[in-house]
This record gives structure tokens, C-alpha cells and sequence, in this order.
């Protein structure tokens, strides 16, 4: 039963879980659209304000490539932020496998840190997404699972 919640034979708008899920992810949801624009858009500002990055200097000028590697990160978060969104709005049956997916992407956060983003050639500091990542995968997981339970009291949001 758990199998056909994740991969259900038709994407639909029939989500059979907790509305809670659907209540808790849209705030997650945002705050992620909210991180992609931020990096694709203001790449200066989130590299170094955020993330804690330092400026690199060389000849040629390493940043702007930098920037241009950072801001695309920022556009193919805002790709996948977008799938999710369809999900949401009109997929809600696929609300688990999308779910799962952003708990791979945090899972992989947690244990497969870089040891340069510490070090302190690199960086001033921690990054907010390495701090909050093992918190974000507890909550992810949580309803990944419990969008995963059925609901009998839900036949559709």
C-alpha cells in the first residue's frame, strides 16, 4: 500500500495522506523557492553574506566564475523548486515522491559535507544549509512518512 502512495498508478490531484503534510511542506516549500531565487539572483550577496564564502583574488579575476557556477546552482534549485510546486498545486498525488526527493538532496548535505566549505581559507563560517541540515532531515522524514500513511478520513484536498 505504501508502494502505490509513492508511485501511484496515475498522477492526480487525489492525495490519500495527512493534509498536514500538504500544510507543512508549502512553508518548506517556500522557504526553498526563496533560497533558489536568492542564490540565482544575488549570487554576491548569497555566496559571501550567507554562506560565508571569502573573495578569491587572482589573476584573471576568479569570481565572476564563481558567481556564474553559484547563480546556476541557484537556477537548477529553482527547476526543481518549480516541479515541486506543479506537484502542490496540481500532482498532489506525486506529494511523497517529491518529498522524498528534497530528503535525498538534505540527506546527502548531512553526510557528504565537504571539508572545504570549512575551511578557513575558504569560509568565514558555517553555511545556514549545513547547520539546519540534519533538523531539515528529520522534518523531511517525518513526512515522508507520514505522507505515506493513508488517510481514511482524506479521499482528496
Amino acid at each position: 500500500m505504501m508502494l502505490e502512495l509513492l508511485f501511484p498508478k496515475q498522477a492526480d490531484n487525489d492525495y490519500l495522506g495527512y493534509k498536514l503534510v500538504i500544510y507543512l511542506f508549502v512553508p518548506f516549500l517556500l522557504l526553498m523557492t526563496w533560497r533558489s531565487v536568492i542564490h540565482m539572483s544575488f549570487e554576491e550577496f548569497g555566496l559571501h553574506e550567507i554562506a560565508n564564502v571569502k573573495v578569491l583574488t587572482g589573476n584573471p579575476d576568479p569570481m565572476p566564475l564563481i558567481y556564474a557556477f553559484f547563480s546556476a546552482w541557484g537556477l537548477i534549485q529553482l527547476i526543481f523548486c518549480a516541479f515541486a510546486w506543479i506537484v502542490v498545486i496540481r500532482y498532489k498525488s506525486l506529494t511523497p515522491l517529491i518529498i522524498l526527493a528534497f530528503l535525498v538532496e538534505w540527506s546527502v548535505r548531512v553526510f557528504n559535507s565537504s571539508p572545504i566549505v570549512n575551511d578557513p581559507i575558504y569560509s568565514d563560517g558555517i553555511t545556514p544549509g549545513m547547520v539546519y541540515a540534519p533538523y531539515v532531515v528529520i522534518f523531511l522524514l517525518l513526512l515522508f512518512i507520514f505522507s505515506l500513511v493513508k488517510n481514511s478520513k482524506n479521499s482528496s484536498i
